[in-house]
C-alpha cells in the first residue's frame, strides 16, 4: 500500500503526523530554515500529501501556530478559578501562563520565528482572537470579583495586564540563553522558574493592590 492511500484511509492521523512534525521542524530552524521534505519524511506521508492538505508551506505553518494557540486555550479553560479568592485566583492564572511557557519550549520559539516575520501568517488566522480572548475574558472576570470585594483597585487596563503576565514568563523563557551567559546561572533551571513565578506574582499583586503612585502621593 502506497503512502498516498495510506493517508487518504486515515486523514486526520496524517494530519497529526504532519503538524507534530512541522512542529519541531518548525521549532528548530523557523519557516526559512525548516524542509518540506524533512517534514513530509518524518510525518510518514509525502509533500504531495501536505500540499493538499495545508496548501503551502507557510499555510502548514500557520496551522502550527494555531495548533499551539489552540492547546493554550484548552489547558486554561480546564483551570477552576471561578470561585477562588481573587488573590488567589490572580496568582493561579499567571503561573498557569508562566508554567505552560516554560513546559512548552517549542512554542516560544515558534512566536519569535512569526515575529521575525511581523505576524504575517497569524494576522490571516480567522480563529487566533477566539483563541486569545477567552483569557483575558477570564482575567477581567476576576479582577471585578477583586474590584467588588474591596481588594483590588480601580482603573486596571486588563489587556495591558495580561500583556504583562505573559511577557514576565515570556522575556526569560525566549532570552533564557543570553541572559543565563549575562548573570552566570540557568535563570531557566526548573529552580530559577520557581523563585521568579514567586517574585512575579508578589510583583502583580502590589500592583492590583496598591493605589497609583500619583494618588499615593496625595493623600
Amino acid at each position: 500500500m502506497t503512502t498516498e492511500i495510506k493517508s487518504k484511509r486515515d486523514p486526520e492521523g496524517t494530519r497529526r503526523r504532519i503538524l507534530d512534525a512541522a512542529t519541531e521542524e518548525f521549532a528548530k530552524g523557523g519557516l526559512a530554515g525548516a524542509r518540506v521534505d524533512q517534514i513530509a519524511r518524518r510525518a510518514e506521508t509525502n509533500e504531495r500529501m501536505l500540499y493538499y492538505y495545508y496548501g503551502s508551506k507557510e499555510g502548514l505553518f500557520l496551522a502550527v501556530l494555531e495548533r499551539q494557540y489552540a492547546r493554550f486555550r484548552a489547558d486554561e479553560a480546564r483551570l477552576q478559578i471561578s470561585d477562588e479568592d481573587p488573590t488567589v485566583a490572580v496568582r493561579t492564572l499567571a503561573r498557569f501562563v508562566w508554567d505552560w511557557y516554560y513546559e512548552h519550549p517549542d512554542f516560544i520559539r515558534l512566536v519569535n520565528s512569526e515575529n521575525l516575520h511581523e505576524a504575517r501568517h497569524l494576522k490571516k488566522s480567522s480563529q487566533l482572537h477566539q483563541l486569545v480572548n477567552p483569557v483575558v475574558d477570564v482575567l477581567a472576570e476576576i479582577l471585578r470579583r477583586g474590584q467588588r470585594k474591596g481588594v483590588f483597585r480601580d482603573g486596571i487596563d486588563v489587556s495591558q495586564l495580561y500583556l504583562t503576565i505573559s511577557a514576565l514568563g515570556y522575556y526569560v523563557l525566549s532570552n533564557r540563553y543570553t541572559i543565563s551567559a549575562v548573570l552566570g546561572r540557568d535563570v531557566a533551571s526548573q529552580e530559577e522558574h520557581e523563585r521568579l513565578a514567586q517574585l512575579h506574582g508578589d510583583m502583580l499583586l502590589s500592583y492590583l493592590t496598591c493605589p497609583p503612585p500619583d494618588r499615593a502621593q496625595g493623600e
